[in-house]
């Protein structure tokens, strides 16, 4: 029988054929695509004609298309729906792929054509585009260490192979520990929780296959359990496990895999000539230097720890009014900051969460994406990789221009947190596609029946990775290689946290946030509260997020730690970190650092970005409209349809003329003096 991975595609829109694709089908693909890939590079670099744009880079740019086709079936499963079978196959693919990257760019043939083109440019009559995939390809041969010999390039190859393995296998321990752990609750254990939290933990502990309400690990569950819950005992064991994930011993503990990641990527970086990995991973992107990013963080660090320094003698004096006269511990701040946030803006969740409906909250993605760039998304039915996900055919003007699938809830088999990737992405060059993006999020399950109701943050989370998937939808370049989020990596956060911003557009919720009973819209006065709150606890956010941003800056800027917890421990107190809140991420868990090199020294991407996403709704503002059709065509133009076909300071002042300060970022989160 044909392997449905390699047949060719007659799906709808592209799509993978999910409905026939079996497990076992992944290895072999993957193997005959990478035999695949190897005879067309082998092609390349032995081409007997000399070498030039076309042959080599153009060429180089075409190959793989069969590999990139299983490795976009394969991944889009792999964090959302990972079973045993599938986390076997990414542990064997890892060291695969890291061999054929290091083949890749290790081989000296090809590496000296792609040089040799690069040396002639000069002479090259190459537009914008094609003298951009120059630039990229040949800064990629480069930063891979294509120019390294003899011991050197066999050392840069075992780092490779070791870290791929390293960061599956982080993934993998701090899986088991999320999906391994969860607190089992009698009746007299849900004092004070809202009905909204008793329903997701009964949900939990039905899907446990449990007869009682249960607390896991999933953000959508802990976290208003620890706002809610009266039981100072149970809030404190909640956190406590919460904080310790990948820190508990035994096989799935992340610790050491933290300290061999971090010496392994300062090795990597001094191979190719820098002084840390810091320096190195920063080269390529908007910040250039640690220097300028640890400049940022600390002027938005001091104004944000004094905030919170603030709030916590307000918890304090009302932990004192609870009769408790020991110190506010991480595991009570969000309990006190829901009951004072209650007190001061007369706002209670468990009266708002019937407002945002996760079908109302995505028919107002869609919406604003229709006002602001005339995307229309019709609900289609073709085979996914999961029941639980569902897409949208997108067009404009009748013409298609991507397939958009939306995975919502919360399993046991699906990584945490919330993420947006395409199956594959848009291009012009060697045949038209468009993209197919994925938005992944970790909602609490409704029961059987029952509206699924979103918290404010998981309505801002849902607004947050619809951005991204706009910057794959909207992206009209060239080569598949520089679309849609193909940028820097403190540039790729811009649409996703600009986009945001739209839901706090008074009129958005007004038409979107509607009550899932009654059918009414958000009175105006709770619309009037959830606006004035909007900064509320901020202080708490911009510190827990900092702290983490900081320390990943640390890891990376000088020689690795030879013990990243005790190092991290010296960074915080070296920030004066508040007692009562704990790190976002700290090192055990946090995958965005150590799960692959994204995010490895660029934790920071996020406030970088938000200093422009905060100054680009500034735009609309100036504007006098959020939905200003000259704006958006001008954000489309230089941000969301350019990809990484030019420099991301040169795209973000075409858009805006200039590029922005951190004050309107202040103001945004209420810190500004």
């Amino acid at each position: 029988m044909t392997n449905p991975l390699l047949a060719p595609v007659a799906t709808p829109y592209g799509l993978p054929p999910y409905d026939r694709i079996e497990d076992a089908h992944y290895a072999s693909a993957l193997d005959a695509a990478l035999a695949e890939a190897r005879a067309e590079i082998a092609a390349i670099a032995d081409n007997p004609a000399p070498a030039d744009f076309a042959n080599t880079i153009q060429a180089l740019e075409g190959m793989g298309a069969t590999l990139d086709r299983v490795l976009g079936a394969f991944f889009s499963v792999a964090g959302a729906d990972a079973t045993p079978a599938r986390q076997a196959l990414q542990r064997e693919f890892s060291p695969k792929l890291a061999e054929f990257s290091s083949d890749l760019y290790g081989n000296r043939a090809l590496w000296e054509r792609v040089r040799g083109v690069w040396e002639a440019r000069a002479s090259l009559d190459l537009d914008a585009q094609d003298a951009r995939l120059l630039e990229l390809t040949h800064r990629a041969f480069v930063r891979a260490g294509a120019a390294l010999e003899g011991k050197a390039a066999a050392r840069m190859r075992a780092i490779k192979a070791r870290l791929a393995v390293l960061g599956t296998q982080f993934t993998q321990n701090l899986l088991a520990e999320e999906a391994g752990w969860r607190m089992e609750l009698d009746e007299a254990d849900l004092e004070g929780l809202p009905d909204f939290v008793v329903e997701a933990a009964r949900a939990a502990g039905r899907a446990a296959g449990l007869d009682r309400p249960v607390v896991t690990l999933s953000r959508s569950l802990i976290v208003p359990f620890l706002q809610f819950s009266t039981r100072r005992d149970l809030r404190e064991g909640a956190w406590r496990a919460w904080a310790a994930r990948g820190a508990n011993g035994g096989e799935t503990d992340n610790r050491a895999i933290a300290a061999e990641v971090l010496a392994l990527r300062e090795e990597r970086a001094r191979l190719l000539g820098h002084d840390s990995f810091a320096a190195w991973k920063l080269e390529t992107e908007m910040a250039k230097t640690p220097e300028r990013v640890r400049d940022l963080l600390m002027q938005v660090w001091a104004p944000a720890r004094a905030r919170a320094e603030a709030d916590a003698e307000v918890l304090t004096a009302m932990l004192r009014a609870d009769g408790i006269n020991g110190a506010l511990e991480p595991w009570d701040w969000r309990h006190y900051a829901e009951r004072r946030r209650q007190a001061e803006h007369d706002l209670d969740e468990a009266a708002l969460k019937p407002y945002l409906q996760l079908e109302r909250m995505l028919e107002a993605a869609f919406d604003t994406a229709h006002r602001l760039f005339g995307l229309e998304f019709r609900e289609v039915e073709v085979p996914l990789y999961h029941p639980d996900a569902r897409a949208w055919e997108v067009t404009r003007d009748g013409r298609h221009m991507a397939l958009f699938v939306g995975d919502y809830f919360a399993r046991g088999t699906k990584r945490s947190g919330a993420w947006c990737s395409a199956i594959h992405g848009q291009r012009h060059w060697p045949a038209p596609r468009r993209a197919i993006v994925v938005n992944v999020c970790n909602f609490a399950r409704p029961a059987e029946g029952r509206p699924a109701l979103l918290s404010y943050d998981d309505a801002r989370t849902l607004f947050h990775e619809f951005g991204h998937a706009l910057h794959h939808m909207l992206s009209d370049v060239r080569y598949g290689s520089m679309s849609g989020t193909s940028v820097a990596r403190d540039f790729v956060e811009l649409p996703s946290q600009l986009y945001e911003h739209w839901l706090e557009v008074p009129e958005v919720l007004r038409r979107f946030a509607t009550h899932a009973g009654t059918g009414e819209p958000m009175p105006q006065e709770m619309l009037d509260r959830v606006l004035a709150a909007a900064t509320f606890d901020m202080g708490f956010q911009t510190v827990e997020y900092l702290a983490s941003a900081l320390v990943d800056l640390d890891f990376h800027s000088g020689a690795a730690p030879a013990d990243p917890m005790a190092r991290q421990a010296e960074v915080l107190a070296e920030l004066g970190m508040p007692h009562a809140i704990g790190m976002r991420h700290a090192t055990p868990h946090f995958a965005h650092v150590f799960a692959g090199d994204g995010y490895s020294a660029g934790y920071y991407s996020y406030m970088w970005s938000e200093v422009m996403d905060a100054d680009a709704f500034e735009a609309f503002r100036e504007a006098g409209d959020p939905f200003d059709p000259e704006t958006a065509a001008a954000l489309e133009r230089w941000v969301l349809a350019a990809g990484g076909t030019s420099e991301p300071e040169a795209l973000y002042e075409g858009f805006r003329g200039r590029l922005p300060g951190v004050e309107a970022l202040l103001r945004g989160r209420g810190l500004a003096a």
